[in-house]
């Protein structure tokens, strides 16, 4: 999926976000998102999705402006589309592993167990399929959250600091799962990061300024 990304700008009241942001990510790329904290990487990512709403400039996923869209249709967009997994993992308690992990199947309905169970295997997560969230790891939760995502085989992965809580070695770890599953299906991956391991091993590296003018090439 290609995302295109023209001029835009983010203000909370009087004070901007960013401004003047433009880039593009190509149908199978991966591009990580690095940048001083507060610069506004999370609300940029939230933008891609069409999550938040910008005050200049456009979004577009495959040439469609998520601009010119209503909610329920960004929504319609996401759930067909994208796939993000969030720093904090938001795993539904009440659900098992296997359930969680079907969510986005259960909302397209097409709910295919098979799938979600080969899901759980290519993230290692085989075999957990029947315990609570609070039976795992944090590295655990994690790649269930990559596995959620990836399930309805989305042609854009959005990630927000996938491994901002994980000890290096289980944060490459679930790196390794997250680049493999979606170079296998050829999706586009825009990744934000603090963590230079995790940067250097994207396509290209972009820097948020902390002036918040542009994205630009470390």
């Amino acid at each position: 999926m290609t995302l295109q990304i023209t001029d835009l700008a983010k203000h909370y009241g009087n004070s901007p976000v960013f401004k003047n942001v433009s880039l593009s990510v190509a149908p199978g790329e991966f591009v990580a998102i690095v940048g001083e904290s507060g610069v506004g990487k999370s609300t940029l990512l939230n933008c891609m999705a069409g999550l938040d709403s910008w005050d200049e400039g456009s979004v577009s996923l495959n040439g469609m402006d998520l601009g010119q869209l209503t909610d329920d249709e960004r929504a319609l967009l996401r759930r067909k589309h994208v796939g993000f997994v969030f720093q904090a993992f938001h795993v539904l308690p009440h659900l098992d592993v296997a359930q969680n992990v079907a969510l986005p199947l259960l909302l397209l309905g097409q709910i295919d167990d098979a799938r979600v169970e080969a899901m759980l295997q290519a993230v290692g997560l085989d075999g957990l399929g029947a315990r609570l969230p609070q039976q795992l790891s944090g590295g655990q939760l994690q790649r269930v959250a990559i596995a959620r995502a990836l399930v309805h085989r989305p042609g854009l992965l959005l990630a927000d600091e996938p491994t901002g809580n994980l000890d290096p070695t289980t944060a490459a770890r679930v790196m390794d799962a997250l680049i493999l599953q979606t170079r296998q299906h050829n999706a586009s991956l825009v990744l934000v990061t603090h963590s230079q391991a995790a940067a250097a091993r994207a396509d290209r590296v972009l820097f948020l300024r902390s002036d918040g003018i542009a994205a630009q090439p470390v």
